[in-house]
């Protein structure tokens, strides 16, 4: 019975994505919107978080991996754990002050805010129109 298991979990008759993408969390507040990117081992300088001349949000990442320590300690059999590349885009509510957005990196996870811009109440006049 263990062969079965182990035949379903590891062989390569089952395909594999060709590329592995980071789980994103988006928060709504009444005051802005949160997202969430699970980022492990990446800092501040493996991303570029920016918007594109549509308005929309661009978060790019990428590891820049140090090729020398790997040739002293060995070779890599098997690696699946890797996030070497990785670009989202992603469309903003019209209601997110896009001159405020903000973000940061921290214990692994990249935290986009984005801010919504303050509703104006608008006030009905009251005012009575003539019938003629």
């Amino acid at each position: 019975m263990p062969d079965i298991f182990n035949d379903f979990f590891d062989n390569t008759w089952m395909e594999r994505p060709k590329a592995t993408c980071p789980a994103i969390n988006v928060l709504e507040t009444p005051e802005a919107y949160h997202l969430e990117l699970a980022a492990p081992g990446m800092t501040k300088a493996d991303f570029d978080v920016h918007l594109d001349d549509d308005g929309d949000l661009v978060i790019h990442m990428q590891k820049k991996e140090n090729k020398e320590n790997e040739q002293n300690k060995g070779h890599y059999v098997r690696r699946e754990f890797s996030y070497t590349q990785f670009q989202q885009t992603m469309l903003l509510p019209d209601d997110t002050d896009r001159e405020a957005i903000s973000a940061k990196v921290q214990d692994g996870v990249l935290t986009v805010t984005m801010p919504k811009v303050k509703k104006v109440e608008i006030e009905h006049a009251k005012k009575q129109i003539a019938v003629e």
